[in-house]
């Protein structure tokens, strides 16, 4: 499994993540922050607390984490509509 071995917050929702086989992207939480389990990221500090918990899952405490399989299926999906340039 490719589990994340970087992470950052970015501003306006978005967290900056580089996984175990040098795949990298930007997944954008935007809708989610404020919301639900997400609602405390609606706080600046708390939204930039990301970082990596003991089992490669993107958390933010216990409560508030993000499975690694599917961020890595997140970031994948994305790159894979990136227009390619010549």
């Amino acid at each position: 499994m490719k589990r994340p071995v970087r992470v950052s917050s970015l501003p306006g929702g978005k967290i900056s993540v580089v996984f175990s086989d040098g795949l990298e992207g930007v997944i954008d939480m935007s809708c989610s922050v404020g919301r639900g389990v997400f609602a405390p990221l609606a706080d600046p500090q708390v939204f930039a607390g990301v970082h990596i918990g003991d089992h490669g899952q993107i958390a933010w405490s216990e409560d508030i984490e993000i499975c690694p399989d599917a961020a890595y299926l997140e970031v994948v999906e994305l790159n894979a509509r990136q227009p390619v340039h010549a």
